[in-house]
């Protein structure tokens, strides 16, 4: 699959994005020219050599504020969507297998947390175990998790009735063995869409947590709280927040752009197009001179 996204232009434009913010969460902080945390007397300032993205009200370098907070921003989505996809693929594939009671209350629990604001949720809960981003991100993820199941399930409901999964079950292997060997590989196309698309979701849901000052304590530099402390400075600085919204927007547009990707080189789409790169490869090239030769 992974060589499918990468023949896609799409595929590796948002590889591409995803890796260079992954690089920036991982390096990040190593990267930053100078503390994020070290205030001085140069204010609002513009760019310059010794500031390339100029500083804010408090004299903070923002580029390396920015540099930074992209290590909370990229670990808190992960949370998210590693959450939501343990929460929800694995009750919703075992929903089909494990009788009509796990059934009936693994739908009515997916229907709860649909039900649910997760946003204000989180928010609930960081007011109840503290301001911490970690909590506030694993209850999201839960919150987000009937995505999951109902893609798990829906995908497994189109394998169990498959002859070969119903020979399997007839011949005495496990359920186990079935998920591994069979259900597993027809499931993971739909849940890996699902994957990306909450990552972006969970960028999303990083920076409006942030943004409110919410799961940081401050002085800690975030996308999110950068772009809320910049709002307030529009009229010293209004080229300020493009930055740290533009870095979300990439962001959150490169994760649906791969779980657009996936989509298009999973199942049936998938199939076809390799069979057109095929008959593309086997085509043969511009004709050369027709040889002739005597009768």
């Amino acid at each position: 699959m992974v060589r499918r996204i990468l023949a896609l232009t799409s595929g590796r434009i948002a590889v591409a994005i995803l890796a260079v913010i992954a690089l920036l969460a991982v390096f990040g902080p190593l990267l930053a020219p100078q503390n994020p945390l070290a205030t001085g007397d140069n204010t609002l300032a513009a760019a310059s050599g010794a500031h390339w993205l100029g500083t804010d009200h408090l004299g903070r370098d923002v580029l390396s504020r920015l540099l930074d907070g992209s290590r909370v921003s990229v670990l808190g989505s992960l949370e998210v969507a590693l959450m939501a996809l343990v929460v929800g693929a694995i009750p919703g594939i075992l929903s089909v297998y494990l009788g009509r009671a796990f059934e009936w209350l693994t739908l009515r629990l997916a229907d709860t947390l649909v039900a649910l604001p997760f946003l204000l949720f989180a928010v609930a809960v960081i007011a109840l175990l503290g301001n911490g981003i970690t909590q506030a991100m694993l209850v999201t993820g839960a919150l987000v998790s009937p995505l999951f199941y109902r893609v798990a399930r829906a995908a497994t409901l189109a394998v169990a009735r498959s002859p070969y999964v119903e020979a399997s079950l007839i011949a005495g292997a496990s359920i186990g063995w079935i998920v591994r060997r069979h259900v597993w590989i027809k499931v993971l196309p739909p849940i890996a869409v699902a994957l990306a698309q909450t990552i972006g979701v969970g960028f999303i849901i990083v920076s409006s947590l942030t943004f409110l000052g919410i799961g940081v304590e401050p002085p800690a530099p975030t996308w999110g709280g950068l772009l809320a402390s910049d709002l307030g400075y529009l009229s010293h600085r209004p080229w300020a927040p493009l930055a740290p919204a533009l870095l979300i927007m990439v962001t959150v547009w490169a994760s649906n752009l791969l779980a657009d990707a996936i989509r298009d080189v999973s199942g049936e789409a998938g199939r076809a197009l390799v069979d057109n790169r095929k008959v593309r490869a086997g085509r043969p090239g511009k004709a050369g001179p027709v040889p002739t030769g005597g009768v």
